[in-house]
């Protein structure tokens, strides 16, 4: 088995308890290596996660936050993961973290029209991430790896050492930019949360084995990596 898995009775407990442990892991990269980078995923499920880490005490001085994926749209869009992250996450102790960007601020839609540039501007500013947070869709998709999109095989692809892609969603809004599986294996400590019994679901098939249609099964096959999964119903 190449997860782990803690179930929660509420929301308020999952996100409190989540935030406890990638606090744990990321006081353990410092105190071994000095500093430490946190990659997060977005969208309205991580909130309250954001809202209890930001609020713990360590070293944040010593730690960098990126994305593990980002939608490719200025950062001041009401769809920004950037944007997110910096009302909830970037604010309280975790102000005083290094905001490693993933958009450049002040891109338009227009300069963003072109998406190997701007896969270009995040892979000259990426840092490996030691802790990792994914969320999962209810398609099966984590990170911006999605079914059916024409990069997943290239995102998924062992011999792939570019770290970053972009990618295509078939069933979901704005081009993306999203960590390839190879690079969510590099973290030292991967977390994943999911809520409700449709994505319970969707979990359960996906552990099973890795398969293409649900493409978080190859994160939970991995052998690369013990993902520690909280579920709250």
């Amino acid at each position: 088995m190449t997860y782990q898995l803690y179930k929660h009775t509420d929301a308020a407990e999952a996100a409190r308890a989540l935030a406890e442990a990638v606090a744990a892991a990321l006081k353990d990269v410092v105190s071994q290596k000095g500093r430490a980078v946190l990659a997060v995923s977005g969208g309205k499920s991580p909130i309250a996660f954001f809202e209890a880490l930001s609020q713990i005490n360590l070293d944040w001085d010593k730690v960098g936050i990126t994305l593990v994926d980002e939608r490719i749209v200025p950062t001041d869009h009401a769809d920004s993961n950037t944007g997110l992250v910096r009302r909830y996450l970037l604010r309280n102790q975790a102000e005083q973290a290094a905001w490693i960007p993933v958009i450049e601020d002040g891109a338009d839609e227009a300069a963003l029209a072109d998406s190997e540039k701007a896969v270009a501007f995040a892979l000259r500013h990426f840092e490996q991430p030691d802790v990792l947070v994914l969320g999962m869709g209810g398609d099966g998709h984590t990170a911006s790896l999605f079914p059916q999109a024409p990069q997943l095989d290239k995102g998924l692809d062992a011999a792939n050492s570019v770290p970053l892609l972009h990618t295509t969603p078939v069933t979901a809004p704005h081009e993306r930019i999203s960590m390839t599986l190879p690079a969510i294996e590099n973290a030292a400590a991967v977390f994943l949360a999911i809520a409700g019994a449709e994505k319970k679901a969707v979990f359960d098939e996906a552990v099973k084995a890795a398969d293409k249609a649900l493409p978080v099964s190859f994160v939970l096959n991995s052998e690369k990596v013990v993902c520690h999964v909280h579920y709250t119903h």
